[in-house]
Parts: structure tokens; sequence; C-alpha cells
């Protein structure tokens, strides 16, 4: 690609012909591993200077009102937000460590005394070498490309090597007594204090006899280590040390070194290796894109974050493609993920689908149908094309309350347009259910039919009478509404048909879809998954790492040797299951949380029916359970879940099986600390974490030895620290199965304990309606079951 020569072609041939090859890119980065990867966490980077490049960035990153005041007012309510790579410095040195294997861009050349010779790049070691730095600064200053530096007798072969690999990796692999000396001499005589550093330290150890170095510190240290290169490049870069290459935009000239942008850019690497006239130009000039998303991109090579708002991240985004830079973009991607809101998806879904991004057109089509409601009171919304609108209401992904919102979606668009609209009516109407609707609806869709229409309100009351009498052609007596991933129940107990007794359960079952029915009744679709491995299981626990599902403990019959410690894990994808470790100890009506990747059984009982207070960790990485701190006191039947990284459990019953009102955050080295107790006791209860709120439902409490059904329910604010009542259930459910799907909690089966009849329905509460849901039918087992939220395989939900 010569972004030198002048382009004869016609302005639309051009902008066809550049769309093209952004398509294409995005289309080979897509297919990459790297381009899976498309989350990353937003975090305060500790660097001093975020702040000063804030103020940098802000007076060209943006749309300003000069330029285009109808984009700035769109999306002015929305503040610009510091979104960072935490991998950004690994990656960079990684790829520099390959171009200097490959003697790509290599302009410093050492020979020892031995006539070894070690080429590198000069601006990786003025990063920790003040010597390399003061050449580089000579160099520059009489324009030479290359450095060369024949070093004295006393810094040896393996002394040199070992500082290159520091200043690549952020490590030396073979820093010992042997080695030492030499390694030090290096760093001395090449003025690298960072190295001197680790060479006293491992001075200091050896003096000691204190062993061997840790390798999980050695690692974080050569992650820190990266960091402050990378910073120390940084601020060669803002004083236009070794920048050997002025890139142009729109006029404006920007100096850099072609190493970084190299190594950050697949596009610049290219350009750098292809042996076109660039190569050896000292200055490029490139088209068709902004010299504000330059500028946003040159700091992000230099430092691996962005400052984004919607006002700038779709030209960063198309300039990412265009730089095949894939930092920016997984920032740019992340942003639009986490920032996305009603008024916004659809904007995102169009800049997706000219870019044919199919990944993010996917992610904002999804968004946009499971908030379709809220997406279809906006302006945009009324923008739609007549096919696309067609597209997204017959999809089984549309989410919404009543068929009365998809009747209000339907007028509102064609009221936005009705004289060329109107002739789509009759097509659109028959997306709506209206047999599904209650009498109240009805009553208030004939008020919407009776506003003033242009030209219109003759058909539309026609087209109610239709679709309302007889002659109504519903494919279905239900709306379908499938959502991305499932609830999974397993095991628990099921009564048998003539109600004599209860008998652990084996089976496995997922909710397929949601079904809307006439007026408020609504129904799960239940399918079986599949049996549990080798004997069935009640009062165990359920949870999903990285798309696995581990069934951890509980009871397999009624017996005093009954309790279980074996751990298994299910693979939706393989369709397997795998024996993992037993826990040191048996556990049933305990606690099941993951934290950091590990999995916290805290607490429960065991075969001598007492309570216990041991809690264990399970490590995925190295299939092993090792105890961690106790809690204060022995629990059972007691709930747990994760807040910002902090373990909370609530209620329980004591060693006296007392049942409980605490709360406490539960710390695996420090134990337990006690904060406000809930409004009332409660074991065999459900705990979800919603919106950073701690909700607790169902369950039993007590008083005076007496137990009975605990119907109210509550949520903590940890912020605060205060519980909050809210509406309560209309039926009991005592141990139950609870999970989260799509930011609503789900309470499913139990019993009730003052007459022990099951309770074989769902209950679901929605935080923005405060009420509770009743979601009937469960597809068996009701109580001492176990729930938890996984993606399933899609030929699972035909």
């Amino acid at each position: 690609m010569n972004d030198m020569e002048e382009d004869k072609n016609p302005e639309e041939d051009k902008r066809k012909s550049h769309l093209k090859v952004l398509q294409e890119n995005y289309q080979q980065m897509e297919k990459s591993d790297s381009c899976n990867v498309l989350h990353f966490p937003i975090g305060d980077d500790d660097d001093d200077d975020d702040d000063e490049d804030k103020q940098q960035f802000e007076k060209t990153l943006f749309v300003s009102a000069d330029d285009d005041s109808e984009t700035s007012e769109e999306y002015e309510e929305y503040p610009e937000k510091l979104y960072c790579h935490p991998a950004f410095p690994n990656s960079v040195f990684q790829a520099l460590e390959e171009m200097r294997q490959l003697s790509f861009l290599t302009d410093l050349n050492v020979r020892t005394q031995n006539e070894v010779h070690f080429h590198a790049h000069s601006l990786v070691l003025a990063a920790l070498s003040s010597l390399i730095r003061q050449m580089l600064i000579q160099a520059n200053e009489q324009k030479k490309r290359e450095i060369y530096l024949c070093v004295d007798p006393e810094v040896s072969d393996l002394g040199l090597n070992a500082v290159l690999e520091f200043a690549y990796t952020g490590t030396i692999s073979d820093l010992n007594r042997e080695s030492l000396a030499q390694i030090q001499a290096a760093a001395l005589y090449l003025g690298v204090p960072r190295v001197v550093e680790l060479c006293k330290e491992e001075d200091e150890r050896e003096r000691k006899k204190d062993g061997a170095r840790k390798t999980e510190d050695s690692r974080m240290s050569a992650e820190v280590q990266k960091k402050v290169s990378l910073q120390s490049i940084r601020q060669l870069w803002e004083e236009r040390v070794g920048c050997d290459v002025e890139v142009e935009a729109e006029g404006r000239i920007f100096c850099a070194h072609r190493v970084i942008l190299s190594a950050s850019s697949d596009y610049f690497r290219a350009m750098f290796s292809s042996g076109m006239k660039e190569t050896h130009q000292t200055s490029v000039s490139l088209l068709l894109i902004g010299a504000p998303e330059l500028e946003a991109l040159l700091h992000c090579c230099y430092s691996g974050h962005l400052f984004l708002d919607w006002g700038c991240v779709f030209e960063l985004t198309s300039t990412a493609l265009q730089f095949q830079f894939q930092p920016a973009l997984s920032l740019c991607l992340n942003f639009m993920q986490e920032e996305m809101d009603a008024f916004i998806c659809l904007d995102v879904a169009a800049f997706a689908e000219a870019y044919e991004m199919s990944g993010l057109l996917e992610m904002a089509e999804e968004f946009m149908l499971r908030h379709f409601e809220d997406v279809a009171a906006t302006v945009k919304f009324q923008d739609l094309s007549v096919e696309k609108l067609k597209k997204y209401l017959h999809s089984n992904c549309l989410y919404v309350t009543s068929e009365l919102s998809v009747f209000r979606a339907v007028v509102s668009w064609i009221e936005a347009d009705p004289k060329t609209r109107v002739k789509e009516a009759r097509d659109l109407m028959r997306t709506v259910l209206f047999p599904l609707m209650t009498f109240t609806e009805f009553r208030e869709v004939k008020v919407i039919m009776s506003w003033p229409q242009v030209s219109n309100r003759d058909l539309y009351e026609s087209l109610f009478e239709e679709f309302c009498t007889s002659t109504f052609n519903s494919h279905s007596d239900f709306r379908t509404y499938l959502p991305k991933e499932s609830l999974v129940l397993v095991g628990g107990e099921r009564i048998t048909e003539n109600l004599e007794k209860r008998l652990p359960c084996r089976e496995i079952w997922f909710s397929n879809s949601f079904r809307n029915h006439v007026g408020l009744m609504k129904r799960v679709e239940w399918r079986k998954l599949g049996d549990l491995p080798e004997k069935p299981r009640f009062c165990h626990r359920v949870r999903v790492i990285t798309g696995k599902l581990y069934v951890v403990g509980g009871r397999h019959y009624y017996g005093k040797e009954d309790t279980m410690k074996c751990t298994y894990r299910y693979d939706p994808i393989q369709n397997r299951w795998q024996r993992l470790a037993d826990m040191n100890e048996r556990r049933g009506n305990f606690a099941l949380v993951v934290l950091d990747g590990n999995m916290f059984a805290i607490g429960g009982d065991n075969d001598s029916e007492f309570n216990t207070e041991s809690v264990e960790v399970y490590c995925p990485v190295t299939d092993t359970w090792s105890f961690v701190h106790p809690l204060n006191q022995s629990l059972s039947a007691h709930a747990a879940s994760v807040w910002n990284e902090r373990i909370f459990i609530s209620g329980g019953f004591d060693s006296r099986f007392q049942c409980l009102a605490s709360t406490l955050v539960y710390h695996p080295e420090k134990g337990s600390t006690y904060l406000v107790d809930m409004t009332q006791n409660r074991a065999q209860h459900c705990m979800e974490t919603l919106n950073d709120c701690l909700y607790v439902a169902g369950g039993v409490s007590g008083v005076g030895g007496q137990l009975f059904d605990q119907l109210a329910c509550e949520f903590f604010d940890p912020v605060n620290g205060c519980w909050c009542p809210i509406t309560p259930m209309s039926l009991p459910h005592v141990g139950a199965a609870s999970a989260v799907l799509e930011g609503k909690i789900y309470i499913i089966g139990g019993y009730c304990h003052e007459d022990y009849s099951d309770t074989n329905v769902v209950h679901r509460f929605d935080p923005l309606m405060q009420h509770w849901e009743n979601l009937s039918g469960t597809p068996g087992s009701n109580t001492y079951i176990a729930a938890c939220v996984l993606a399933l395989p899609h030929h699972l939900r035909q």
C-alpha cells in the first residue's frame, strides 16, 4: 500500500475502495486468535502522566463543534472515559522481541571483546540504559540511522546478553551466584540501574541463603518492569528522542518510532518491510485518515490506552481497522459493549453492518432486541428500514413484556412517515399477537386507534378489526423469547407419583425459551440436558467457570454415610463429564462461590450431622482442593454471593441449629468480618448479586425453636451498609435454587415448610419493576436443587 502516490480515482471510487479494504482487514483480524479477546476491563492506570495525556488528547481527539456540531450535540451527554489495555506492555515487548530475533529494524550493533555482535533496537535499550540513551540523542543530532558500540573488556558476552534479555522480557532467566558478577558489570557499564538493583537483591538472597525466588513473584516483576520500560519509551517519544519517521495526516505531522509502530500495527510493519519507498522514507503521508484519529492511535501505541466517547469511537474504530491495530480496535469494541444503551445501539448496528463487522453487529442487535421497548421509544428507531423492522419483530430474541409494546412500536414507526409507510401496515400488524392481549390492553389499543391520523385512520381500524376477529391467523398461542444463555437445574429431590416419598434425582434440565401467553401468564420451556454421572444428589451446589459446569458435594441418599465430597465438571460443547479431585471434607447444605477463577466451598454439614466452619478452595489449574481460613462459627443452610471481589454470607443455621440473621464478609486469608444483620433471620434461602446489591429471598425463619416459611425479601446495599425490604413472594421457597439471567433474579422450586408440599413454580424478580412474576412450571425435581446460568450449544436449542 503506497500512501505517497497520488490517488487519481473519483471520490466515490476512493470511498468504496477504502471501505472494502477496511472490511477485508476486519475479517482477517476477526479470524485471528488475538481478535477473540474483545473485553478488557476499565481501570485506573497508575501512571502519573494520565492527566497530562488527557489534556493532550482533548485538543485533537474528539469531534469539535466547529467540525461537526450536529454530531457533537447528539453525543454531548456522553462523557469520555479512559479505556486501558492491561496486557499491552506484554504484547508490545513480545512483538519487539520477535522483531529482534528477525533483525527487523534493529539499529544497534554492540560488539564485545570476543568479537561477538549483538543486534537490538536502540529505543528499547535507551528505555533503561543511560549510555544508550545518550548515544541515541547524539545519533539524532548527527542524523545517523545506526549506532555502533564496542564495549570494554569487563563486559562479557553473558552479561550483555542478560541485559538485552531484561530489556525485552523484564526478567533475567540465568541470574544466579555464578553469573551475578558478569551481569552486574554489564549493567554498570551500560548504566542500567534496574538491573543493578536486581543484582543487589540477588546478592542479598544469596548471602542470607534464602532459597530460590518464587516463580509467581518473578512473573509479576517482569510485567511491572515492561510497564516501566514502556513508560520510558513514551517519555523518549514525547521528547522526540530517536524518532525516525514523520507521519502526516490532514497536513499535520507526527513524529514516531518505526519500531514501535511496527510492534503495534501490522499495517506499519508491512509498510516498513515491503520494500516500497516508504521503507526508506523519513516522512510518510497517510490518506483518508483524520489527524485526531491518527494522534489518538499514536498515543495508544505508546501507552495502551484510549480516551473514548461516542463522538469519536466510530472514527477511531474505522482508523484502527485501516491500521490493523488490534489493541485499539479491542478497546473501541469493549467501549461499545460496555457503554451501549437504547439510544446508541442502532448507530452501532449501522456502523457494524457498513464495515461487515459481524461480531459487533450481533452484539448491537442482541442488545436492541433484549431492550426493544426502550429502543422503540427513541427517535432513531423510526429511521429503521422496513426490512430491518420486520426482521427484528419476527426474531425469537425479541423481548417484550406484552403484545401492546409491539403494537406501539409498529404504530410509532408508521406514524413517523405515514404517507410512505402505510402500505407496510398490513404486514407489520401481522407481527402483533393480538389474542395474547388482556381486555385492558385491548382498550388501550382502541385509544391509540382513535388518535387523529394522516389518511390512514380507516386502514388502522380495518386492520384492528381484521386481526382481532376469528380471521386472525396466529402461528401460535404464545410469543417465544430465546435468551442467549440458559438456566440449568441440576439434581435435587422429586416426589413420587403416588406422593408417598421423595427420591434423589440425577436429571439435568435447561430453560430453552420463555413464553408469553395470554395476559400475564408466562411459562418456561424446559428441556432435558442429560443426567448426572454415577449417583443422584441433593443439597449440593453448582457453579460455572469459563463456560463449564462444576457440580460439588451434596447427598445421594438419606443415610449417615451418604454425604459426598466428589467434584465433577461438565463441558457442554464436548458433552462430556470429568471426575475431578475430591474435597477434603464431605459437605451438604454448604455455600459455593467463584472468586478470581477459584471455587470456595464454605461451611455445610456432613455425615456426623454437625455443621462445620471449615472452608476450602478449588484451583481448576492444578485440580486441587486446599483449606483456607475457617469461618468464625460453624454454619449450614446459609447462602453466599460475590460482590466487588468480596464474598458475602447471610443467615444459615449455627451449631445449635438456630436460625441466624447475620451478614458477614469472608476473606480466605483473614476470616470473617460481621456487618449489619438482616431484618429477618433465615436459612435454606437464596442469595444473589444484582446491580451492586445482594438480594435474599425464600427459606425459613425461626422463633423460639419453631421454624416457619419466610416470604419476606430484602436486599443489602454494601456501599451504605444497610438492608432494605422489597416486595415479598406469594409462595414459600424453602431449599430452592436461584440464578441471575439477563438482569433478573430467578427463584426456582423448593417446598413449603408448613405442609411440606412442593412449590413447583419459578418466581422472577425484576429490579426495575420491583415485583415478582410467576413463571408457572418446573420440569422435575423441586427441592434441594441447584441452578446456574450456562451457555449451551445451538443445536440443543433449535
